[in-house]
């Protein structure tokens, strides 16, 4: 028999307090590592960021874990069994790279030192909110979970992906997960790379955008062409790129590109009123 969820949040809450300091050392370990991939100088930086996460999701009792090699950064990719067949799998996926950062920026701290600051009570390093951070309570998570639980398999399949060129593209993000397709299925993924606002309210991120690009090239007249006979008559180049950029969006800023939002799921006015409640409550 399960127990109630008011009962288990609390349990896992004590859990978590009991046992923060472990937590926060285990963290301080793996933000040490500088991976950020700007260079082939940083790559050995974000391989042994892999091997540090793989063995933290080994500790934390995933029976699969490997590190995925990509043509660039690699990926970490761990598998834990539900004791139920049939159960969900799901998926958490973020990532372990970071951008680049020096203290010549202006910081107090070397960005790879992390350090608990009097003034605010923080840990502050390059990657603790952005997106290490998140990529280790899901550890956390399953590992309080399981141990306020009674139990040694989560109640759902888990198949955390962890890449490591999300600030750099990602140039071979693509082709990794066409590779392992298979491997990959799931019902649900979670992505932990999102927002909170305020601090002191639990935010749940239900819809994302994205991004698509393409390269466009406009070509025009091979040599000047005087405006005083040619103007008007012939196009200006780029009066054109501008017309053609323009076009891109409607007057309310919607995509006015055909087929764009086929499949997209229109908000609801329950959903509408909450976003808008949400947004009078952010400072």
């Amino acid at each position: 028999m399960s127990q109630p969820v008011d009962s288990a949040v609390s349990a896992v809450r004590t859990y978590v307090e009991q046992h923060s300091a472990a937590f926060l050392d285990d963290l301080i370990e793996g933000l040490r590592s500088p991976s950020a991939p700007a260079g082939p100088d940083h790559a050995p930086d974000v391989r042994r960021g892999a091997d540090w996460l793989a063995a933290a999701l080994t500790a934390t009792g995933f029976p699969t874990t490997e590190v995925w090699p990509t043509p660039g950064a690699p990926a970490v990719h761990a598998e834990r069994p539900s004791a139920d067949p049939g159960a969900p799998t799901v998926q958490p996926a973020a990532r372990q790279d970071v951008q680049p950062a020096v203290r010549e920026d202006g910081r107090h701290s070397g960005p790879f030192e992390p350090v608990v600051r009097d003034r605010d009570n923080r840990l502050h390093a390059r990657g603790a909110a952005d997106d290490q951070g998140q990529v280790f309570l899901h550890t956390l998570g399953v590992r309080s979970r399981l141990a306020t639980a009674g139990r040694t398999a989560s109640a759902v399949h888990l198949k955390p992906l962890i890449e490591g060129e999300e600030e750099s593209g990602p140039p071979h993000f693509r082709s990794l997960v066409e590779r392992h397709a298979d491997r990959l299925a799931a019902d649900a993924v979670i992505v932990s790379d999102t927002g909170t606002r305020p601090e002191d309210t639990p935010t749940v991120c239900t819809g994302m955008r994205g991004l698509a690009e393409c390269e466009i090239r406009l070509h025009g007249p091979d040599q000047d062409i005087h405006s005083g006979s040619f103007g008007v008559a012939v196009p200006h180049s780029a009066t054109s790129v501008a017309r053609l950029a323009a076009a891109l969006h409607d007057e309310h800023a919607r995509a006015a590109v055909p087929g764009f939002h086929d499949g997209v799921a229109e908000l609801t006015d329950r959903e509408r009123e909450l976003l808008a409640e949400h947004w009078r409550r952010v400072p």
